[in-house]
C-alpha cells in the first residue's frame, strides 16, 4: 500500500483540514523561568501556529479548473505521436510491438515504484480491479495496435471513438455516475462525427475511394478499433472507481506486468515473433514504449480529478492528431466527408470543455 504521501499528492478528495480546539494554559508559577517554547500544559501565543493556534488552517488546494482536461489532451498527443510510430514500424506484428511497449514500460515503472514505495501487489481491497485493469487495457491496446497495421491511421483512430458511448453508459451502470442531456448531446456529436468520417457502406453506399488497403483488411481493422473501444471504455471506468487510493503508477504496473505474458501467449500461438531488422524501427519501437508510458500516467491522472464520461469525450482529441500526422507524414489528404467529421468532433470537444469551465465558475 503506498505512503500517504502518496495518496496526499492526488489531492482531489483528501479529506479537509479542521481547526485544532484551543487548549487554556494553566496558570504560570511564580518560580517558573521565561522561556521561548511553552512548558508541559501550556500553549504558544495565539497565533503562533501550534496547539490552540487561531491562525489559519493550512488549505488543501483544489485541483485546477480543467486540469484533467488538459492532462488528457496531453495524453492523447502522446498517443497519437505513439501510433504513429507503429504504422511506421515495417515487418513487426502488432502484439510484438504491443510486448516491446510492456518491456520498456517495466523498465521504467519498477525503480518509480521502488522509489515510491508502493509495493508491486497494491491494497488489498483493489486487486481485483487492478487485474481486470491490467488485462483490459493490454488487450485494448493489442487490438488498438493491430487496427493502426490492418486500416489507415485515421480510420482506426476515428473508428476507436466510439469509446465515450460505451464509457457514459459503463459510468452510469458501475459508478451511478450522472448522465445529463448535456453529456448525451456531445457525445451524439462526437458520433455523428465518427460516423462522417468513417463513412459506414450500410448507410454511404460502396464507395471505398481514397482505401489503399485491401477490404478485408479493412473489416479486420473496424473490428479490431471497436473492440479497442470497449475494452477502453471499461479500463476507464475501472480507474475512476478505484480513484486515489492506488497510485497511478501501480495502476501502470498492472498494465505492462499482464500485457507482456499475454503478448508472449499469442505471438506463440500465432508464430509471429520476428526481430525488427532496420535500425529505424527499434528506436520506433523505443519511443513507442516511452510515447505510451507517458500517455498512460497523464491519462491515469485524469481519470482521477476528472467524470470518466467527460474525459472519454475530451480524448477525442486524439482524431485531431491522427488526421495531421496522415496528412503530413503519409500524404493522405481527407476528403470533405473527414473533414465534416473532424468538425464535429472538435466542436464537441470544445463543448465539454466550456461546459467544465462554467460548472467550475459557479
Amino acid at each position: 500500500m503506498g505512503p500517504p504521501e502518496s495518496a496526499a499528492e492526488l489531492g482531489a478528495d483528501a479529506v479537509e483540514l479542521r481547526e485544532p480546539e484551543p487548549c487554556e494554559p494553566e496558570p504560570a508559577s511564580p518560580d517558573d523561568e521565561p522561556t521561548d517554547a511553552p512548558g508541559r500544559g501550556r500553549c504558544w501565543p495565539w497565533g503562533a501556529g501550534a496547539c490552540g493556534s487561531r491562525g489559519e488552517p493550512a488549505k488543501k488546494k483544489a485541483p485546477c479548473p480543467g486540469l484533467g482536461l488538459f492532462y488528457t489532451v496531453l495524453s492523447a498527443f502522446l498517443f497519437s505521436v505513439a501510433s504513429l510510430f507503429v504504422k511506421k514500424v515495417q515487418d513487426v506484428h502488432a502484439v510484438e510491438i504491443s510486448a516491446f511497449r510492456c518491456v520498456f514500460q517495466m523498465l521504467v515503472i519498477i525503480p518509480c515504484l521502488i522509489y515510491r514505495k508502493t509495493g508491486f501487489i497494491g491494497p488489498k481491497g483493489q486487486r481485483l480491479f487492478l487485474l481486470l485493469r491490467g488485462v483490459f487495457g493490454s488487450s485494448a491496446m493489442i487490438l488498438m495496435y493491430y487496427a493502426f497495421q490492418t486500416t489507415s491511421l485515421a480510420d482506426a483512430t476515428v473508428i476507436a471513438f466510439s469509446c465515450p458511448v460505451f464509457t457514459s453508459i459503463f459510468a452510469w451502470i458501475f459508478l451511478k455516475e450522472k448522465y445529463s442531456l448535456w453529456d448525451a448531446f456531445f457525445t451524439l456529436f462526437a458520433l455523428v462525427g465518427v460516423i462522417l468520417i468513417v463513412r459506414p457502406p450500410f448507410l454511404f453506399g460502396s464507395d471505398t475511394s481514397g482505401m489503399r488497403e485491401s477490404y478485408s483488411e479493412h473489416i479486420k481493422g473496424t473490428f479490431a478499433a471497436i473492440g479497442h473501444a470497449v475494452l477502453a471504455a471499461m479500463t476507464l471506468v475501472i480507474l475512476r472507481k478505484m480513484g486515489k487510493s492506488v497510485d497511478y503508477f501501480l495502476s501502470i504496473w498492472y498494465y505492462v506486468i499482464l500485457g507482456l505474458p499475454e503478448c508472449i501467449i499469442i505471438l506463440f500461438v500465432i508464430g509471429g515473433w520476428s526481430l525488427p531488422y532496420c535500425g529505424l524501427d527499434r528506436l520506433f519501437l523505443i519511443l513507442i514504449g516511452l510515447l505510451g508510458l507517458g500517455g498512460q500516467i497523464f491519462i491515469t491522472k485524469a481519470v482521477q480529478i476528472e467524470k470518466a464520461g467527460l474525459v472519454a469525450i475530451m480524448k477525442t482529441m486524439d482524431v485531431v492528431f491522427a488526421f495531421i500526422f496522415q496528412i503530413a507524414f503519409f500524404d493522405n489528404m481527407p476528403t470533405w466527408w473527414t473533414v465534416g467529421g473532424a468538425l464535429c468532433v472538435v466542436a464537441s470537444t470544445t463543448g465539454a470543455t466550456v461546459r467544465r469551465w462554467i460548472q467550475s465558475s459557479k
